[in-house]
């Protein structure tokens, strides 16, 4: 692959002050120098080799002039072009970038011509795989650039800047230069059986075993199930009967007008999503058709995708309208989610200011629950605090000081952790070296996963296929 030349448009397609092409690989150079005229050269003149040739330019430096095309001279546009020459470039290999205007006419013309004179249109996040197979990122870091990319909160984003700065890759080297050192111990031990306990310390092991090592793995995981929220953000969805209030707080939560709010029940019939962010966390909210019986076809449709998203949903915020009794629709609901991570929220709390409120039955109590307005904004921010709280299990998490492993790093060490825990009861009741070397070994592997040392090719594609185009 390293072989061809590969470019694309590195910026998002649309009108806009700069579009950049990207070109990576052993012919970026000739490339470029085909299209690109200096502006101090004559453009009209196609004899001028010298002016148009930029292997003599200085690496990363920007240089203005034209992109032409060299078989009738037409200007396409006036660039600025930078050389990054390897290994000193994102790729490690020779990379040129022009930065033209966004225009998709003009960033179609400049590729076309970098197409015509031999570079391959690049795929999903390839200058990335070429950085990671050329070794200037582990694949911990390639993950985290496109975390950088769809990050939607400040805590995202310095989760993402934590792996990219490579602390994830340090951590698991650290726990594998062990492994690798206790692996040749247990060659020696092998080798050399009379001088087992020489070599073999079993205390001393299975006291680093425990303490630096698989302690280590449990705070990872147990990171990632606290605080991976905060990098993929919760999944919230409204439910409730027809009119309690539903869409209203949806606006009020989202601080637009999203949901169509009417006095007309059953207004909302599919199913509305928006993300904003909340403390922090990055947040998905559903408002869901009210759920009732009904024969309406349109209705029945928007209710059951409503139950569908409640089945894969974070957290459930259950309204019910404070100022009536509770229905046989109301008590229904409540039967469908209690034993899941809810929060009854009873709305219209201006209605019941002076008159006593719903009365709901002791089984409810145990839900957390908080009174609103959302007609006048009361009660929100406790609603919000309460959010927050469940869906971070009352801990708190500093993104810059822990590392938050990803979903497929996560699954990984939890195989590692068994394997290592296997290691320890086979060295506490004295097994055979050779067996315990397997689950080290299995432990290692899968530790190389992680930072892509044993990664196969179709986990490599998995991850790279999830990149834009161009990065």
């Amino acid at each position: 692959m390293n072989d061809s030349t590969i470019a694309a448009v590195a910026t998002p397609i649309g009108a806009g002050g700069i579009g950049i092409i990207k070109i990576s690989g052993q012919n970026a150079l000739p490339i470029a120098s085909h299209i690109f005229q200096r502006s101090y050269s004559s453009i009209s003149n196609p004899e001028d080799k010298d002016s148009a040739d930029i292997s003599s330019l200085k690496s990363h430096h920007l240089y203005h002039g034209y992109i032409v095309d060299p078989e009738n001279r037409r200007v396409v546009d006036e660039v600025l072009l930078a050389v990054m020459l390897a290994p000193h470039s994102y790729t490690r290999e020779d990379v040129v970038e022009i930065q033209a205007h966004s225009s998709p006419v003009v960033l179609r013309s400049i590729l076309d011509l970098v197409l015509k004179y031999g570079a391959t249109i690049a795929g999903p996040g390839e200058f990335t795989k070429r950085a990671y197979i050329n070794g200037r990122i582990d694949l911990t870091q390639a993950e985290a650039v496109i975390d950088i990319i769809n990050a939607r909160t400040n805590k995202s984003l310095e989760i993402a800047t934590t792996l990219i700065k490579g602390e994830m890759q340090l951590c698991i080297e650290r726990i594998s230069d062990y492994l690798f050192n206790f692996l040749a111990e247990i060659n020696a031990a092998i080798d050399f059986p009379e001088d087992v306990e020489e070599i073999i310390n079993v205390d001393r092991t299975t006291d680093v075993f425990q303490n630096n090592i698989i302690n280590t793995i449990k705070e990872l995981i147990g990171q990632y199930d606290n605080g991976h929220i905060l990098r993929d953000g919760i999944k919230l969805v409204i439910v409730g009967k027809p009119n309690v209030g539903k869409s209203s707080i949806m606006n009020c939560l989202i601080k637009k007008e999203r949901s169509i709010v009417t006095a007309v029940p059953g207004t909302t019939r599919d199913l509305i999503e928006e993300s904003f962010s909340l403390s922090g966390m990055p947040v998905i909210i559903a408002d869901t058709a009210g759920l009732h019986d009904t024969d309406d076809p349109v209705e029945v449709i928007g209710i059951n995708k409503a139950k569908d998203y409640i089945d894969c949903s974070d957290l459930i915020l259950f309204i019910i309208d404070g100022g009536s009794i509770l229905t046989h629709e109301d008590h229904e609901i409540f039967k469908m989610i209690n034993t899941r991570n809810s929060i009854l929220v009873i709305n219209k709390s201006d209605l019941f200011s002076d008159r006593p409120k719903v009365n709901t039955p002791d089984s409810w109590k145990k839900m957390p629950g908080v009174e609103i307005s959302a007609l006048y904004n009361r009660g929100l921010d406790e609603l919000k605090d309460l959010i927050v709280k469940i869906s971070l299990r009352e801990n708190s998490f500093d993104p810059q000081a822990v590392i938050i492993p990803n979903l497929r790093h996560k699954l990984i060490l939890d195989r590692c952790l068994v394997s290592l825990c296997s290691a320890v009861d086979g060295l506490n009741r004295g097994s055979p070296l050779e067996l315990i070397a397997i689950d080290v070994k299995e432990a290692v592997d899968l530790l190389g996963e992680i930072t892509g040392g044993s990664a196969n090719n179709d986990v490599i594609d998995q991850i790279f296929n999830r990149f834009c185009i161009g990065k």
